[in-house]
């Protein structure tokens, strides 16, 4: 692990894990809190790296200081589920050496019924003696090859959300400053910042670039046309957004993401039929099939999203029956959705 300033997150985290393990290595960047005295109950294996703000060179001296055969990672705010400890230890008992590396489900995000929203797969468990190395200042990624199993060994990030950070963008606007070339990751990482920070242009200028050196994961090009499609649904430009949008079929199945994103433009352009028609397609997507792709990927929209868009248009169509059917099929995946009970409410006074 490395670490900083994670006192609040480290014993859940640890406390998840430990017992499951055969030596724990913190690797602390300049924490001025208890930290280290936190990972203290847990190991002695602790060391000091200089940031030097890039966040492969602090994951790669941590993998260096590991001794054992394989390499399990972590981040201070995830936990191994507990219900998942009797498969690790199996996972760890079973090993057999001509497995370089494990994959897993990463639990980005779920709802208040604990529902999971979000999620990813990452390499989690790694041989030692492939030398594997991570890659990037900043969203560093391990390159891996080989024999990787895919297990469904969940980790769960718990982190709470405390505003919108700027160590990543900052990070890529210093690397621009200094006159550092861009890897397609990098591009296409630094984008998702300029998104998140409302700096639309920039966004979908780096979005671009991206897919214009088509060196890119197939996942992300997917992702970054949906990005730029976002962008320029902000704008308020439609059809750019829908170009976007179609572009991304040549390259794999429509996305549930996708069809939600043509039903909404649809259905603000006052196109009832067609947004239909887009809801039920995301609706009838293949949520198990394209987790497996293993990028990130948005339950909602695979699930109660699409249902509650597609009663929202029967409502508009004077069809209350049908409104009301979709309704209840998303109150079947999200109860305590407070749009879905408002909903449901106003149907059941129309049709008694």
């Amino acid at each position: 692990m490395i670490v900083k300033d994670e006192e609040e997150n480290l014993t859940r985290c640890l406390e998840s894990i430990h017992h499951l393990v055969d030596e724990i290595i913190i690797v602390d960047t300049g924490s001025t809190d208890k930290t280290k005295e936190t990972a203290e109950k847990f190991t002695s294996k602790i060391f000091d790296f200089i940031w030097v703000d890039d966040f492969s060179k602090a994951r790669n001296f941590s993998f260096n200081k590991a001794s054992k055969d394989y390499i399990f990672w972590l981040d201070a705010d995830d936990i191994l589920l507990e219900e998942d400890h009797d498969k690790f230890a199996l996972l760890k008992n079973e090993l057999q050496d001509e497995i370089d590396a494990v994959s897993m489900p990463y639990l980005l995000a779920a709802d208040e019924n604990n529902t999971v929203s979000h999620s990813v797969r990452r390499n989690r468990v790694v041989k030692r003696s492939n030398h594997f190395k991570w890659h990037g200042a900043v969203h560093e990624y391990l390159e891996v090859g080989g024999n990787i199993k895919a297990s469904d060994i969940r980790i769960k990030h718990c982190k709470e959300v405390s505003g919108l950070s700027n160590r990543n963008i900052k990070i890529y606007e210093k690397m621009l400053s200094e006159g550092k070339e861009f890897t397609p990751r990098d591009m296409y990482y630094y984008a998702n910042e300029c998104y998140d920070h409302n700096n639309l242009s920039t966004a979908i200028d780096y979005y671009n670039k991206f897919l214009d050196t088509n060196r890119g994961w197939e996942e992300d090009v997917i992702a970054s046309y949906g990005k730029i499609a976002d962008c320029y649904i902000h704008l308020n430009d439609y059809e750019s957004a829908i170009d976007h949008i179609l572009e991304s079929f040549k390259i794999d199945i429509p996305r549930a993401e996708q069809c939600c994103r043509l039903g909404y433009i649809f259905l603000n352009r006052g196109a009832i039929e067609q947004a239909i028609y887009w809801y039920k397609q995301a609706a009838a997507s293949d949520y198990e099939r394209d987790k497996q792709k293993g990028g990130f990927i948005n339950a909602n929209c695979y699930t109660w999203l699409p249902h509650l868009q597609l009663c929202v248009c029967y409502d508009l169509l004077n069809d209350h029956k049908k409104a009301y059917y979709h309704n209840s099929l998303a109150k079947k995946y999200n109860p305590n959705e407070l749009s879905i009970l408002h909903n449901e409410k106003y149907l059941n006074t129309l049709l008694n």
